[in-house]
């Protein structure tokens, strides 16, 4: 279902199984991550590839390995990117595979994340409050082929916050317990502790990974995922993922801080990064995001938003895009000059190393182009008069070439919107039943609202309102504790019924927000909020009730967090603990 006007309604569809600073000439990247798996020296008689659209340095090329698949040969072409997988007897894995019910069986991939407080420095300031993964921000590139098993073991090396990790828009099918929402589907992991993500990757495409917990994706806590798989559009090779977020030298729990003030301010960004690289905000960037390209040649570009405040208008002076995936959906191709990106959204296009001359300005001899990240009007969270600088990278055709571009910027809208629809055409269509749902029955207020009541220190904050109540999460007793409840606390606002609630059906969460607040609720702004954890119940307790290892060590995780969190002395503050709604 699409809907015309984005500003006003947003609708989220949800199928009803549940289903992450040192530039050198190649500019910076996140480090390619190694994994393990217990294969011996492959034989030919089973697809063993290099993926198509690889990594872009050190020479590190990711391997698939389908060792199950017997007989079995890659069909991946620069000139047809459709086709994965061929069989013996005409069989396929291709960009038209049903791939929410079919996937090749893959191996399995296994990944380490140490999560640590660190000082960053991504644009010439520190910011001492940082948090990383591995040491590095981004975070390590974590890497997969089209139905592998991915297992990701979290380490928490932090000392005031426990973490979740949430996979982002990847589909966790009957791995619900492993989306990393905390309060939701699992105990936040407590300092000194572990644990492991298991899931298999029925999708393919590019996002990314980020804590779940609290303020923390601020601070640092990102990296980038790659699952490779076909592709609606041909290109010659591929790059690393562009990770592209608003920065600020505060840790976000301080910022949070100062809202809890009377008559607190919106916490203003200060800069702009591109893989960790920028500068600070008005300033012209010395240190830049480079890219060096060969004439003539098609590139995959994976770019991601990982901004708190800011929607992006990405693009590359002079050079047109093929856009041809959205968030791990392939579509339609379709050219653009430049792509805007949501908070969270990300894209596949290709780009045509092909330069053209819409701006009538000549470049300069060495052909080098500015790489531009504009801030949307009215979706950017930096001080009037104080946004950082647009030209934040360089596209080069000449390695060796230290030359600033002189290239303009194409004219185009600076909107805050998405791309239109009806470009967003997906290349495997889906049937959606029509809406049943009473909509007179299963209606919620959710937004913001002030409140005089709350446990903190100060009265009249914004909270997060789901109902008349605040939207609060229990870290301790998350929900997936609690699905075989039948009874709640009055107070909580719950809807136990969903029409036509069964296995491979659709249920439709409809979540309108007005651009102006509701006449009878004038304090309320409405905002979308949702998790589909409750649309299955009956199926997902007969899951836990059939692999019981999966509670035992979702309650593993909650013992050992209870007991760091009882412990007041584990607190950054004895009187305050580092907590939002959990959102």
């Amino acid at each position: 279902m699409w809907i015309t006007d984005a500003c006003k309604a947003v609708v989220l569809s949800f199928v009803a199984v549940f289903h992450y600073p040192s530039v050198s000439d190649e500019g910076p990247h996140q480090d390619v991550m190694t994994f393990t798996h217990g294969h011996s020296t492959p034989k030919i008689d089973y697809p063993y590839f290099d993926s198509p659209s690889g990594p872009d340095q050190d020479g590190k090329v990711f391997t698939c390995n389908y060792t199950d698949l017997k007989g079995w040969k890659p069909c991946t072409t620069a000139d047809d990117r459709s086709c994965w997988l061929k069989g013996p007897y005409g069989q396929n894995f291709t960009i038209n595979t049903d791939y929410e019910n079919f996937w090749p069986i893959g191996i399995t991939r296994e990944y380490h994340l140490n999560v640590t407080d660190q000082s960053i420095n991504g644009d010439g300031v520190d910011n001492p409050f940082g948090k990383v993964f591995n040491g590095k921000y981004p975070g390590p590139w974590i890497q997969a082929c089209w139905g592998d098993l991915i297992k990701v073991t979290v380490h928490n090396h932090l000392k005031y916050n426990g973490t979740t990790i949430h996979w982002h828009g990847l589909r966790q099918l009957e791995t619900f317990e492993m989306d990393g929402v905390n309060g939701v589907t699992q105990c936040p992991i407590a300092p000194g502790d572990s644990y492991t993500y298991t899931f298999r990757a029925v999708q393919y495409g590019t996002s990314w990974y980020h804590s779940h917990y609290s303020l923390q994706y601020a601070d640092g806590l990102a990296g980038p995922i790659t699952i490779y798989g076909p592709s609606s559009a041909p290109f010659d090779e591929g790059r690393n993922p562009i990770l592209i977020t608003d920065w600020s030298h505060r840790s976000a729990f301080q910022s949070w801080q100062r809202e809890l003030v009377p008559n607190p301010t919106r916490p203003m960004m200060n800069g702009v990064l591109i893989n960790g690289v920028g500068n600070f905000a008005g300033s012209f960037p010395r240190e830049r995001f480079n890219m060096t390209v060969t004439k003539g040649r098609k590139y995959v570009l994976r770019v991601i938003n990982t901004s708190v405040d800011t929607t992006w208008i990405f693009s590359i002076d002079n050079h047109n895009f093929t856009v041809m995936s959205t968030d791990f959906v392939p579509i339609h191709p379709y050219s653009v000059s430049h792509i805007v990106l949501g908070i969270g959204q990300r894209y596949h296009i290709v780009l045509d190393a092909n330069p053209t001359n819409t701006t009538k300005m000549p470049a300069n001899p060495d052909g080098n182009y500015w790489i531009r990240t504009v801030g949307a009007t009215r979706c950017k969270g930096f001080e009037p008069g104080n946004e950082p600088d647009e030209r934040q990278g360089i596209l080069r055709y000449n390695a060796s070439s230290k030359l600033v571009p002189t290239t303009f910027r194409e004219d185009y809208s600076l909107e805050c919107r998405d791309e239109a629809y009806d470009r967003l055409s997906p290349v495997y269509e889906w049937n959606v039943d029509p809406v049943k749902i009473n909509y007179t029955k299963s209606q919620f207020d959710i937004g913001l609202a002030k409140f005089a009541h709350r446990p903190e220190l100060m009265d009249n904050f914004t909270w997060w309102a789901f109902g008349e109540n605040p939207l609060w999460l229990n870290f301790s007793n998350p929900t997936i504790l609690n699905l075989k409840n039948t009874t709640w606390n009055p107070d909580y606002a719950v809807d136990l019924v969903v029409p036509d609630s069964k296995k491979d059906k659709w249920v439709y969460i409809a979540i309108t927000a007005p651009p102006a607040p509701i006449q009878t609720k004038p304090n309320r702004a409405f905002a979308p909020v949702a998790h589909p954890i409750l649309e299955q119940q009956t199926l997902l307790n007969r899951i836990l009730d059939q692999y019981p290892e999966k509670m035992k060590e979702v309650n593993r995780v909650c013992d050992n967090w209870n007991k760091w969190f009882k412990n007041d002395t584990n607190l950054w503050n004895a009187h305050i603990f580092q907590d939002d709604s959990g959102i």
